[in-house]
């Protein structure tokens, strides 16, 4: 899916004041569940690339790398 997230965002949207209004056919029903599915992943994606750049300093003042300890799981 080529669309940025704030365009994803924009037709989730439209989507669903749609389905609000007048409902969806099928084919508008399968686009937004697949918009949904790319916002989640693209959600997580960004959450764990946070997640995997956090480091902790420790009491004894060595510095643990989450990013290092858990590791990026795709």
């Amino acid at each position: 899916m080529d669309m940025t997230v704030a365009e994803m965002t924009k037709r989730i949207n439209e989507l669903y004041h749609k389905s609000q209004d007048e409902g969806l056919t099928e084919a508008e029903k399968e686009e937004q569940k697949r918009l949904r599915q790319a916002y989640v992943a693209n959600v997580r994606a960004n959450l764990r690339g946070q997640l995997d750049n956090i480091s902790i300093i420790e009491k004894d003042g060595s510095v643990t790398d989450l990013g290092e300890k858990f590791g990026s799981k795709s």
